[in-house]
């Protein structure tokens, strides 16, 4: 697995440290343009676009537009790219950046067909490259790098991980920390769609030994099994650093699905219950409310000491 530290903002004393170059595919569209620009001004280093039938234009009068990421990858040399395109195009142009040496692609698009996007997962396990998403809002390190359509004003560079199922809850969850003095090491959102390229505890793996790195937020839904997981993971792998977690959808009726496509409970498979059981087990509280987290949070933290 990578580095995504390293992917995301090289190591300190690095000449590129906090410069890592981000390609945006479908730069050109209503969609790419707003949130390209909304990257740069937080101070992202976008290095180029890729619109095919494009190329050879400037975004801004500034980010060279290519035809194809062979072109964009070889005239950067950037690792990383983020892809706005249209769910029926996200397989050719998942390809199109893992062929061209792409390590970390966050993929914006929903309800990406199931079958492209385990095509995609298999290319991307053949080329050692980490997928974040279909249907993720992203991932940052605030005031460093953000690789999405997150809105900066919930986010504070500090040292807690926020790792989420849910867009909105990752910026509700966030800016509620931030209010209580807890900033964000990393957050990364996993993505809504039923198969992700990273799942929840592939992200916890991603930044359990991020240095200085002091507590956790998991925010997880009904639905699946990925939060009982990780909870077991955290358990086998003895982390220590306090983590607490939420749950969205404890009041869901079973079996009707609710918001994204993997949030389905079928009799107690994937029930609020089973997931808030097994985090009790790995002693992980679980807060009832968004605003309770960083109270919990503290709690742990304070019989850390």
């Amino acid at each position: 697995m990578i580095d995504i530290f390293d992917t995301l903002q090289g190591k300190s004393g690095d000449s590129d440290y906090k410069k890592k170059g981000v390609i945006v595919q479908g730069i050109t569209g209503a969609y790419g343009s707003l949130h390209a620009k909304n990257m740069m001004a937080y101070g992202t280093n976008v290095v180029a676009g890729v619109t095919p039938g494009k190329g050879g234009q400037k975004f801004e009068d500034k980010v060279p537009i290519y035809n194809t990421m062979k072109e964009a990858v070889d005239a950067t040399g950037a690792e990383i790219s983020i892809v706005f395109v249209p769910a029926k195009f996200f397989l050719g142009a998942a390809k199109d950046a893992l062929n061209a040496g792409i390590k970390l692609l966050v993929a914006i698009p929903e309800h990406v067909p199931i079958r492209d996007t385990m095509e995609v997962l298999s290319l991307a396990n053949e080329k050692g490259a980490v997928i974040i998403g279909p249907n993720t809002p992203g991932i940052m390190i605030p005031e460093v790098i953000k690789i999405g359509i997150m809105p900066p004003s919930p986010f504070k560079a500090g040292k807690i991980a926020v790792l989420s199922k849910s867009g909105t809850l990752l910026y509700e969850i966030s800016d509620a920390l931030t209010s209580a003095g807890f900033g964000q090491a990393i957050t990364i959102g996993i993505g809504g769609d039923p198969i992700n390229g990273t799942r929840l505890i592939d992200a916890f793996d991603m930044v359990k030994d991020i240095p200085d790195l002091e507590g956790m937020v998991v925010v997880g839904e009904i639905g699946g099994d990925s939060e009982e997981i990780l909870a077991q993971r955290i358990m086998d792998s003895k982390f220590d650093k306090p983590t607490v977690a939420y749950i969205a959808g404890r009041a869901a009726p079973k079996e009707k699905r609710m918001g994204h496509a993997g949030a389905i409970v079928m009799g107690t498979y994937g029930s609020a219950e089973s997931k808030v059981s097994m985090f009790n087990k790995a002693n992980i509280p679980v807060a009832k409310r968004p605003a309770e987290v960083p109270v919990l949070l503290a709690g742990k933290m304070e019989k850390s000491r």
